[in-house]
């Protein structure tokens, strides 16, 4: 009996089962390799064992980082990659350094500092799964690490202003989602119709992306423009994590129609209540409107009005 693994991470929205790209590279791979991983939702990453998420917990041993996790679930035996050639086996591990040289830049910028994007979507769907008063100083935290993670790998020469590493990652996003799109073509996965390592790296970069409402959308009009890149995640949404194209799971759907038939039929009664109250209302004794005494003014204007005697 394979030893029980929980798996910390963030949680989802945007029909989403996380929006933080690194678990959803775990979730995924798990899902395609059979791993039975324990989901543990988050409000803030210092409350895990090392600070970074994910974390697989599994008898006392504490992993982080989704390479490291992906090899301890191989030494488990949960080998999503297990008919692999050697030269597939070195494809992945190209596309995997170009998602994280050329995509992952872009991805960081449009969710933590994008001002647009950060205050009105990011900042605000985090601060409300934090605990108070972490809500106030974490997300900035995260979004100032965002930032230098971009500025440490792009911002050295010949890019030394903001606005040129801004225009400089969003062209090789770009160029890196064109070449998965070529490279992925009329396939389901990537190496087939069996999804790997590869197919789960892409699906974590691309998903959020793809998926999440935000007012500057740069990126995900480019993403929209290549229909096998939105394909591919919307399958492995609906056949690995059992979501529809909306976002609900087939029992959660269940739940919201019938939430809906529920307030519908309180409408009804409350329709019917309200029609009745009108008849009583109809059929009660009516008097005629009462007339309000007008107050004449004394004989000498506005000085004998009763307003003015209560003046000073």
């Amino acid at each position: 009996m394979a030893a029980p693994m929980e798996l910390s991470c963030w949680g989802g929205d945007w029909g989403l089962p996380s929006l933080h790209p690194e678990s959803l590279t775990v979730m995924a791979y798990a899902k395609f390799a059979g791993a039975p991983l324990t989901v543990n939702t988050i409000n803030n990453s210092w409350r895990a064992p090392k600070g970074d998420v994910p974390i697989l917990i599994s008898e006392g041993i504490v992993i982080s980082q989704p390479a490291k996790i992906l090899n301890f679930l191989r030494r488990q035996k949960y080998n999503a990659d297990y008919e692999l050639s050697a030269k597939q086996g070195a494809d992945t591990l190209a596309y995997i350094a170009l998602l994280e040289e050329k995509l992952l830049p872009a991805l960081l910028h449009t969710f933590w500092v994008e001002a647009e994007n950060y205050c009105s979507v990011t900042k605000p769907w985090f601060a409300s799964r934090i605990a108070f008063p972490l809500s106030l100083y974490l997300p900035g935290k995260m979004s100032r690490e965002a930032l230098n993670r971009i500025l440490l790998t792009r911002g050295g020469p010949p890019l030394y202003s903001l606005t040129e590493v801004e225009a400089q990652i969003y062209r090789d996003a770009k160029e890196c989602l064109n070449l998965l799109s070529k490279r992925l073509g009329t396939s389901q996965f990537f190496f087939g119709d069996t999804p790997t390592t590869l197919d789960a790296f892409v699906f974590g970069f691309l998903a959020p992306i793809y998926k999440v409402c935000f007012p500057r959308v740069q990126l995900q009009e480019h993403l929209k423009q290549l229909p096998n890149l939105c394909r591919f995640c919307d399958d492995i949404l609906t056949c690995y994590f059992r979501l529809t194209l909306s976002g609900h799971s087939p029992a959660g759907q269940d739940t919201a129609d019938a939430n809906l038939q529920k307030l519908t039929q309180l409408v009804n009664k409350e329709s019917n209540l309200i029609e009745k109250m009108d008849d009583n209302l109809r059929k009660s004794p009516q008097h005629p409107p009462r007339k309000l005494t007008t107050l004449k003014l004394a004989a000498g204007g506005e000085e004998g009005s009763p307003l003015n005697r209560l003046s000073p």
